[in-house]
C-alpha cells in the first residue's frame, strides 16, 4: 500500500516573496543549490529561470510580478507555479512578513 500523496497548495501569486531567512542560495553551472539550515534539506535548481525568479524576489512587489518579468507568458506558467509551490512547500521560499517564516516545517 503506498503513502497518501499530498496536494500542493498553489503559492499565493499576489503575495511578496523571498529566500526562507534560513535558506543559502548558491549558483552554480547548472542552475543553483538551495540550502536549509533550519531543516537541513538540499535542493537542486537546474531551470536558471526558477533561479532568476527568486533571485529578483526582492524587486517585485509579488510573485506574479517576478515571473512576468522572467518573460514568461501567461500561458507557459504553470510549470513555473508548480515548481515555486514546491519550493513554497518546502520551505526554500516564504512569503514576506509571514507570522511564522522562521518555523523550518
Amino acid at each position: 500500500m503506498s503513502a497518501p500523496v499530498k496536494a500542493l497548495q498553489a503559492v499565493d501569486l499576489d503575495a511578496r516573496w523571498a529566500l526562507h531567512p534560513q535558506v543559502a542560495l548558491r549558483p552554480e553551472s547548472f542552475g543553483a543549490l538551495l540550502y536549509h539550515f533550519g531543516t537541513r534539506k538540499l535542493s537542486f535548481l537546474k531551470n536558471r529561470t526558477i533561479v532568476a525568479i527568486i533571485e529578483s524576489f526582492p524587486q517585485h512587489p509579488n510573485m506574479r510580478s517576478a515571473i512576468e518579468a522572467a518573460g514568461i507568458p501567461e500561458s507557459g506558467r504553470a510549470p513555473y507555479v508548480k515548481a515555486l509551490t514546491t519550493l513554497a512547500d518546502s520551505h526554500m521560499i516564504a512569503t514576506v512578513g509571514d507570522s511564522a517564516p522562521n518555523d523550518p516545517r
